[in-house]
């Protein structure tokens, strides 16, 4: 947060060097109020999507200008597009905004340093640490259970809240780490902008136990909510990482056992291809603070050593998704697996799969977990999907 703060006190600085009209101008948009001067900001603000913040820009210029284009006013167009200051202003907002992404990136590679650690018990003993820290609030309540010798919780809200629906989560963690404590970061913020209770469980990890075991106990947490009488059109799918891959083998394996599907999917930076074919995986490499090669071929071994990789069940990527419920991808501009969200996102509408897709600008691998308003916006995003499918 400190970061961001700095931020903005280097956009009023530059701006101040041009004069106070343009501070003005700049104060005013950091609060969501802008003159009437016409001034184009926020290329790669927090919480906007890429393609849509392209959208919006393009028709707060088209619709002014064809307003003047029917008053004849033509010249004065061409004079307000071309004008110095407003080119001025787009270069000082597009290098603070480039050294904030920066500055953020550098903050998560730290971090994350802070938690990976090359003994695996230490490591899920970090993520466990970070899980009860973040989600240290009085607004949730959180349920054990115990579902057949797996630890399962339920997290909900401290209001009324809607009971029909409910959300299934896998959790992440390159299935050798990861639990529903650390969870906590992601299922937390789930079930307060969508005002569902949440369930998620702990699979047995790799290398301890590899596949098929995690794909195992998903049925076997999709059966225990069966058995409290919900329906699989009740229930919404949600993972981040090797989750997302978890929730779509769930899914896989329901519709190969010709079983209903859940009413929804929704994918947060999904692992969705363990033989690590997708562009990204150079494309992004210097970029993703939170992911290398090396520790997804770590990963790629303690779970599948010696099966095939491109099996539907380990690499979902793989599988026929004709007859999927509608699914929505959320993903990270500067993460490696960003093909393997790309090309999900391109098999489904090849299965004539109802999907949606967002990515995010400058932001990285399952982004939403961070304590940030980005991470808020983006499950608010989550929630309008839920709302939309559970209607």
């Amino acid at each position: 947060m400190e970061k961001i703060e700095i931020g903005k006190q280097e956009i009023r600085r530059a701006v101040t060097e041009k004069g106070g009209t343009e501070k003005t101008e700049f104060q005013s948009a950091e609060t969501g109020k802008r003159n009437n001067k016409k001034v184009k900001l926020g290329k790669n603000g927090a919480g906007k999507l890429v393609f849509r913040k392209v959208g919006t820009a393009k028709n707060k210029a088209e619709k002014p200008a064809a307003r003047k284009a029917e008053a004849g006013n033509m010249n004065t167009i061409q004079a307000d597009a071309a004008s110095p200051e407003t080119v001025e202003i787009e270069k000082i907002e597009t290098e603070v905004a480039d050294k904030k992404s920066q500055n953020l990136m550098s903050l998560i590679r730290r971090v994350h340093g802070l938690v990976e650690n090359p003994d695996i018990e230490k490591h899920r003993q970090s993520q466990d640490y970070i899980g009860t820290i973040l989600s240290n609030t009085k607004s949730l309540n959180y349920r054990e259970v115990d579902v057949d010798g797996m630890y399962g919780e339920w997290v909900s809200v401290n209001r009324a809240h809607m009971k029909k629906y409910i959300i299934l989560h896998c959790h992440g963690g390159g299935y050798s780490t990861g639990s529903s404590l650390y969870a906590r970061t992601l299922t937390s913020k789930l079930a307060e902008s969508t005002s569902m209770d949440v369930f998620c469980f702990d699979y047995r990890l790799a290398p301890e136990h590899p596949f098929p075991a995690a794909t195992e106990d998903a049925m076997k947490a999709w059966n225990y909510l069966m058995l409290l009488g919900y329906g699989a059109r009740d229930v919404v799918l949600t993972g981040d990482s090797a989750g997302g891959n978890l929730a779509l083998a769930l899914a896989l394996k329901l519709k190969e056992e010709k079983r209903l599907l859940p009413r929804g999917l929704v994918l947060m930076s999904p692992w969705t291809d363990l033989t690590s074919s997708g562009k990204s995986f150079q494309t992004k490499a210097e970029l993703d603070p939170v992911l290398d090669r090396p520790y997804i071929e770590r990963m790629v071994k303690a779970y599948a050593e010696g099966q095939n990789l491109e099996e539907a069940f380990i690499s979902p990527l793989f599988g026929n998704f004709e007859g999927f419920p509608p699914t929505y991808i959320q993903v990270g501009e500067n993460e490696i697996l960003l093909s393997d969200s790309l090309r999900l996102h391109q098999a489904f509408i090849d299965a004539n799969v109802s999907v949606k897709i967002d990515v995010w600008p400058g932001m990285w691998h399952v982004f939403q977990m961070s304590p940030m308003k980005t991470a808020w916006s983006a499950m608010d995003k989550n929630a309008e999907f839920i709302y939309d499918i559970c209607r």
